[in-house]
């Protein structure tokens, strides 16, 4: 840290300040979103769900994300990042609130594909650090906010479990639910009338267009068209999950109304994306504004992998301790948590290492690791000591939770005013990762299940290794007078 001059105690900084209430933000709607993977074992026993209930609303859980950051990725981009993350804390925490207090499957299943709004916040911090910190300490930055904050889900892990093993009951994980809920209400208040968009006199560049992202080059519009498929699929896939084929928790007849529905919002997505690019064909934007739109591109497939594996990981390992170990469920809750806890260092440490090694070396190493670590807990069995098996999930964690880091310490310098948009594209293929992965866990077998984010994490190793570029020289933004700033990126 003292190596890139930044002093995260030096609370005389402005920008020191944003970062802390920004990071506990992010902290807060972690401990309401991912508070469900710990409660699951006692909503499971209190309400007699059987184990596919269980494992769809783990799913439900995270499918809301992936519509939601695209959502407010853009909205961040236009109306700022104090008033989203206040909005986000205080509408999903009371979302939460309703969902512990539902008293029917159906009820509990879409209230908690609801509460899957508060998991955009994630986004919102990505600008708003990315405003306050120059490009030689954003890695370290993003991966403090990031890492501090996806330690929300440990902290839901560690104290949750508590609150509902000792108090109300049956009712105890509605109460320990209800009070994490409250607490991002109140601090939904606070962070509104605590931090400002920018540093006093800068400029907050606004995205020049709403609803789809912007492009500079004909083979680029392609691309992105083609990238928008996985967000659609994804929703797609948990319909099917829902569906009678699997579940039955909606009739045939919705299923398909569904899929046409994604089907009609993907081709209005295409004409959207249309009417805000198609000038490119008829005049080229100048090579002083362009930006690779690959690079994006592998950055989401690479969040797919870390961010989506951290949300499955984190959401079935207190089950999978439980039901192939026999663990206790309070100790269950307690040993997963272990696994979101590394986010503290872990996550820093990626976004450092990229500021001082470069973003791909970075990437290629942390992938390297995820790789190896995956197809290593795809050989568990039962016989494993359970103490082999946390060391090298722990392992994983630490590799992807860094992966992560280095992801976000290159968003903020693909394309500077479009960094909310970036951010939301990358944080929603990480919860189609999650949706892909966690449907995955519902069909097979644990070690199936990690083998197959191993299998995931080395087909994106190749992506990194063969066609990801680290940012070089300067990006040009224009100032609302017309005049151009260069925003140095390395």
């Amino acid at each position: 840290m003292l190596g890139n001059k930044l002093n995260i105690f030096d609370f005389s900084k402005p920008n020191i300040k944003i970062l802390h209430h920004t990071w506990f933000a992010f902290f807060m709607t972690f401990v309401v979103w991912l508070g469900l993977g710990p409660m699951m074992p006692f909503i499971k026993e209190a309400l007699s769900l059987t184990d596919q209930q269980a494992k769809v609303l783990l799913i439900l859980n995270v499918a809301m994300t992936i519509p939601a950051r695209i959502i407010v990725g853009m909205l961040v981009d236009r109306l700022g990042p104090r008033i989203m993350y206040s909005a986000i804390l205080i509408i999903g925490g009371a979302i939460s609130i309703g969902f512990a207090w539902v008293d029917t499957y159906e009820k509990l299943a879409l209230m908690r594909f609801l509460s899957g709004f508060i998991g955009a916040g994630f986004v919102v911090g990505i600008r708003m650090i990315g405003e306050w910190f120059p490009a030689k300490q954003t890695g370290l930055a993003q991966g403090i906010y990031g890492g501090w904050g996806n330690f929300g889900s440990a902290g839901a892990a560690m104290t949750l479990p508590f609150i509902a093993a000792n108090f109300g009951g049956d009712d105890g994980w509605r109460i320990a639910l209800t009070i994490a809920s409250l607490i991002g209400i109140i601090y939904g208040f606070i962070y509104y009338f605590s931090v400002s968009d920018t540093p006093k006199g800068a400029t907050y560049f606004k995205s020049k267009k709403m609803g789809a992202m912007e492009v500079t080059s004909h083979a680029d519009l392609i691309l992105y068209i083609l990238m928008n498929i996985p967000l659609f699929l994804a929703l797609a896939l948990l319909t099917w999950k829902l569906s009678p084929v699997q579940l039955g928790l909606i009739t045939s007849s919705t299923s398909y109304f569904i899929y046409a529905a994604l089907a009609i919002i993907y081709l209005l997505q295409i004409t959207k994306i249309w009417k805000t690019n198609a000038h490119i064909l008829k005049t080229p934007v100048p090579q002083l504004h362009r930006y690779k739109f690959k690079q994006v591109a592998i950055l989401d497939w690479a969040y797919f992998v870390t961010f989506g594996t951290e949300l499955a990981v984190v959401s079935m390992l207190a089950l999978f301790y439980v039901s192939w170990f026999d663990m206790p469920k309070v100790a269950a809750a307690l040993l997963a948590g272990i696994y979101p806890f590394v986010n503290l260092i872990a996550r820093p440490g990626g976004g450092w290492l990229s500021d001082i090694l470069g973003r791909r070396k970075t990437l290629i190493i942390t992938f390297a690791g995820i790789t190896a670590s995956f197809l290593l807990l795809g050989l568990v069995d039962k016989t494993w000591s359970i103490w082999l098996v946390v060391t090298v999930t722990i392992i994983g964690g630490v590799f992807s939770k860094a992966g992560s880091g280095a992801i976000y310490a290159m968003v903020p310098l693909v394309q500077r005013r479009m960094t909310g948009q970036i951010a939301g594209m990358a944080g929603a293929f990480g919860n189609v990762g999650a949706v892909t992965f966690l449907t995955v866990n519902s069909l097979v077998t644990y070690d199936q299940f990690f083998l197959f984010i191993g299998i995931c994490a080395a087909l994106v190793f190749i992506l990194i290794v063969f066609f990801l570029e680290d940012p070089q020289g300067q990006t040009a933004e224009t100032l609302p007078d017309g005049t151009v700033q260069m925003i140095d990126v390395k």
